[in-house]
């Protein structure tokens, strides 16, 4: 009798524990307050796009808000920072932000000669543009750009455009 009463707790148990495997490392709430720390602005005063070409990339923020000059210059200063940081094989940033190992991330730092990562200023924020023309580095650069798309639920397109 006592086996039969433990079957509905081992049940539960089991549940719970396939449930705990299956759920994700960390929730948007969590990954979008490690970025607001990291990047140095609020993720819902700004918005995110990361785009694919044939050559690269690009990834893109822009305070929301015209008159959000805060935003705008952190976000300036946090892109400028990546683009030198990425072009030493640095992407400590986007490992914090997601709390993990982004897809492409190890080729793009064994093959940080072969990128390059150019800043621009843009009207509310910047844009960090990715150059490549290694086919193994391309292919770790769309790699990482796809998962941004998907972490950040940018909508933006997966694929070349």
């Amino acid at each position: 009798m006592k086996r039969i009463s433990m079957l509905p707790a081992c049940l539960a148990l089991f549940l719970f524990s396939a449930t705990a495997f299956a759920s994700p490392q960390h929730d948007d709430s969590s990954m979008n307050t490690r970025g607001d720390h990291v990047m140095g602005f609020d993720h819902d005063k700004t918005t995110h796009h990361f785009t694919l070409s044939n050559s690269g990339g690009a990834i893109q923020v822009q305070a929301n808000s015209p008159s959000d000059s805060a935003s705008r210059d952190h976000i300036r200063m946090h892109l400028q920072h990546i683009a030198k940081a990425f072009a030493a094989g640095d992407f400590e940033d986007p490992m914090e932000v997601h709390a993990q190992v982004p897809p492409g991330v190890p080729v793009m730092k064994d093959s940080k000669s072969k990128i390059s990562y150019r800043y621009e200023s843009i009207d509310r924020g910047g844009t960090v543009v990715i150059l490549t023309h290694d086919p193994a580095a391309l292919k770790a650069v769309h790699d990482y750009l796809r998962f941004q798309i998907q972490e950040h639920e940018t909508g933006d397109p997966l694929t070349v455009q």
